[in-house]
């Protein structure tokens, strides 16, 4: 199996919305990307374009996606934990287990 490669690991630490949309969708589809998607994307916590060096950091622009994809959640957030029984922890006094001497 061929592991291509990361277009991200060949960009600038802080690289223009031009840049990062090459990197993303590709050279054809650049111009829609940032017009129509990244205001959307802004609005989700997109990291904005730094003032200091005038573009978006990479790090968080990676960070982001992986958010976005479900990578950072984990593997368990999407399995089910059970059936909600959430009633159960009300029962009366009369009908709680009762623990022996000694037990904390």
């Amino acid at each position: 199996m061929t592991v291509l490669p990361n277009p991200f690991d060949r960009l600038p630490l802080f690289a223009t919305d031009r840049e990062l949309a090459v990197a993303i969708v590709g050279k054809e589809r650049a111009a829609m990307w940032i017009r129509a998607v990244i205001p959307q994307l802004e609005r989700k916590g997109f990291p904005r374009v730094d003032p200091l060096h005038d573009g978006r950091p990479v790090p968080l622009v990676k960070l982001f996606y992986d958010g976005y994809f479900g990578i950072t959640a984990g593997f368990n957030a999407a399995a089910p934990d059970g059936e909600e029984r959430l009633g159960l922890w009300k029962r009366p006094r009369s009908n709680r287990p009762k623990n022996k001497a000694g037990d904390l």
